[in-house]
């Protein structure tokens, strides 16, 4: 048996100012039956001891639990993604998983994970740490799709090296409690940094997502973007914080985040914060909050589309650009062709 609450590690607070609006009693208070890791189906990855220190106290969580962690080296080009399907098959089990990618010198590479569970009462503890080599270029895309009664920490850790290119895609489906975490601390000049969102919440999921980027030298871009869009009792909380210090000079630091309300009863908290400590720069945050135009609704039905079929169209239209943005075209096709039922 096990309860977070119980580790002999530092956990969240939804007291604290990062945790504000999330409420972990639930699960930080469950009983699970056991803890188990869960092997990927990838031969001769090696194994070493996770002794990072990390900027999100979520990672404690899984690494407490199994401090082990998988080294996935990508050394040389492939024509194509490595596709990692993670499906959770047990009840009342908290499982642990702890992945190292390293893509090396001048490789370009795209990594792919689905996550999904149709059992009841389990967590998924995912850590990732992310570390790209000098001009290598990394795609990642992962999909949560988990069912109502279970639970995912996902935390994902990056470090760059300079002239490097890491592009996130977040694809957020399932219905359970779900919390994920981004961080990336640019050291590097010539840093590319890019992380896109799509939330997509019905009935009573509740989503966290947070995102901490720290610009530490100069000539580095970070642009952050999410977009939701949230049906019946669904709630969801985007805090995303940019920080650019005294020595990021000439750095670019982006943020967006867009949400569509498709029910009185669904709720976000969306908070952008940039934190600047120089001038020479770019930078921009923005949020918005609305419902789709009921105005282009009337018109498309005007034109003989039925009010559900406008309706599906303008949903499409606003979170296309989410999906039309990942690069690989193998993963474009994945992304516009997946159903849950493949995988389950």
């Amino acid at each position: 048996m096990m309860l977070i609450n119980e580790l002999n590690t530092k956990i969240p607070k939804k007291s604290e100012e990062e945790f504000l609006k999330i409420n972990f009693d639930s699960l930080f208070s469950y009983d699970f039956k056991e803890v188990k890791t869960y092997e990927l189906d990838i031969m001769g990855l090696k194994t070493i001891k996770d002794e990072n220190s990390y900027e999100s106290v979520l990672f404690n969580i899984t690494k407490n639990l199994d401090d082990n962690q998988k080294v996935l080296t990508i050394n040389k080009n492939i024509a194509e993604p490595i596709f990692l399907i993670h499906k959770i098959k047990e009840d009342e089990t908290f499982f642990t998983n702890s992945l190292k990618i390293e893509v090396k010198e001048n490789i370009k590479a795209q990594v792919v994970e689905v996550f999904v569970s149709e059992f009841n009462k389990s967590c998924y503890g995912v850590n990732r740490n992310i570390v790209l080599e000098e001009n290598a270029s990394l795609e990642y895309v992962k999909i949560q799709d988990i069912n109502a009664s279970s639970s995912m920490i996902f935390s994902n850790c990056a470090t760059q090296t300079k002239n490097s290119k890491l592009k996130i895609t977040n694809f957020e489906f399932g219905e359970g409690f779900i919390i994920n975490s981004f961080e990336n601390i640019i050291n590097e000049e010539f840093v590319d940094y890019e992380l896109n969102g799509l939330i997509k919440l019905f009935n009573e999921a509740n989503n966290a997502t947070l995102v901490k980027t720290i610009h530490n030298e100069k000539n580095s871009i970070s642009s952050i973007n999410y977009k939701n869009s949230l049906k019946n009792s669904s709630k969801a909380v985007v805090k995303i914080k940019s920080i650019v210090n005294e020595n990021a000079l000439f750095s670019k630091a982006f943020q967006n985040c867009n949400t569509i309300l498709l029910s009185d009863d669904a709720t976000i908290f969306a908070q952008p914060h940039l934190e600047i400590y120089i001038d020479e720069l770019e930078a921009s945050h923005g949020t918005t909050t609305g419902t789709l135009n009921k105005e282009q609704l009337l018109y498309l039905q005007s034109r003989g589309i039925s009010k559900d079929k406008a309706y599906d169209m303008l949903l499409e239209a606003f979170e296309s650009s989410i999906k039309n943005n990942i690069e690989d075209e193998i993963i474009k096709e994945f992304i516009q062709n997946y159903k849950k039922e493949q995988y389950v």
